[in-house]
């Protein structure tokens, strides 16, 4: 794992927060005096209640950043996000934050804007104006890390990497306001995207929109459902779901070696395939990013049948790709 350097201006074990721009991270704003009731009929997780964080302070614990899905009709996950509740510097009028990849959130802005209907709410993809960045680091440099009122920022889940627990903040800002958190490293980023696969907790890109009802994915064991608030698009099936147990598929933490990759991609998308039945997908890569600290080694997120984990042998794109190796996730599964 990459780290910044000691500083000898902190106290002893003081490592400060490494930094990378995301591109891969969009923005939207859902505001107005009505968003939060709105939003609360969309989503997945439960939006009313969400503790408000007033810039410069950053969005921390489940009472102000939630995991959210926005689904299909047919409970498909067409999108997921970290949302947190910035009031607008303005006018002080709820502003819900959705972080959320670049590549899906012009689409899913407009999505949501087709149901606002009469609702005083407004939703506006800001990822051509505002920048997201990550930051990574040891539990003493949240305490010292300072943000200014241009800017918001959110705490997700830390992340156990190489016996190493590190703490990760997604900050953003427009796009105009020069900050000293552009030392932009290809090292920082490769490092931040592996500590996401490694959260096991997934996140939707245009490759993968539509492919996974919530539990497939184990959203609702790491706080993307909240099965006691109302409807939401797709809400039946999911519940359903949860309820009769027909969920058959689950997400896995899974490496392969470079030295049998070849030309075979491996991001999100690409399909799996097992020994007992080579013709038809046991699953999907979700996530995926190169081990840092063990250069031969790529880690990934992968939904798969759980009666391919029985026997056999899980291949990467193909009957003739690599043979995954599954690794455990870092949290208990809710009984399905």
């Amino acid at each position: 794992m990459t780290n910044s350097p000691q500083n000898p201006s902190h106290p002893s074990g003081f490592t400060p927060l490494t930094h990378s721009l995301l591109s891969e991270w969009g923005l939207i704003f859902v505001e107005g005096l009505e968003a939060a009731s709105f939003l609360q009929n969309q989503l997945s997780n439960s939006v009313l209640g969400l503790r408000r964080t007033f810039s410069p302070q950053i969005a921390q614990s489940s009472e102000s950043v939630r995991l959210v899905g926005y689904c299909s009709p047919k409970g498909r996950l067409l999108a997921s996000a970290w949302l947190a509740l910035f009031p607008s510097a303005d006018n002080g009028e709820d502003r819900f934050a959705l972080f959320i990849s670049k590549d899906i959130a012009a689409v899913t802005a407009k999505r949501l804007s087709m149901y606002v209907l009469r609702s005083k709410a407004k939703v506006t993809d800001m990822s051509s104006v505002w920048s997201v960045t990550g930051l990574y680091g040891n539990e003493q440099a949240i305490a010292a890390l300072q943000i200014d009122d241009s800017q918001i920022a959110l705490r997700l889940p830390d992340v156990l990497s190489n016996n190493h627990s590190y703490t990760r903040v997604l900050i953003a800002k427009p796009s105009t306001v020069s900050t000293d958190h552009e030392n932009i490293g290809d090292a920082n980023l490769e490092s931040w995207n592996h500590l996401e696969v490694m959260s096991a907790i997934p996140r939707i890109v245009l490759a993968t929109q539509e492919q996974f009802v919530p539990q497939m994915i184990n959203f609702e064991s790491v706080a993307g459902v909240d099965f006691k608030k109302g409807c939401y698009p797709g809400q039946e099936i999911v519940a359903r779901s949860q309820y009769r147990g027909v969920i058959k598929r689950r997400l896995q933490l899974a490496h392969i070696f470079v030295d049998t990759l070849g030309s075979q991609e491996y991001g999100p998308g690409v399909e799996l395939f097992h020994t007992s039945n080579p013709t038809q997908p046991a699953g999907m890569v979700v996530l995926a990013a190169p081990n840092p600290s063990e250069p031969s080694k790529i880690d990934l997120q992968a939904e798969c049948k759980l009666d391919a984990l029985e026997n056999g042998e899980i291949h990467l794109g193909s009957i003739d790709g690599p043979v995954l190796k599954i690794d455990s996730i870092p949290y208990p599964l809710i009984e399905i």
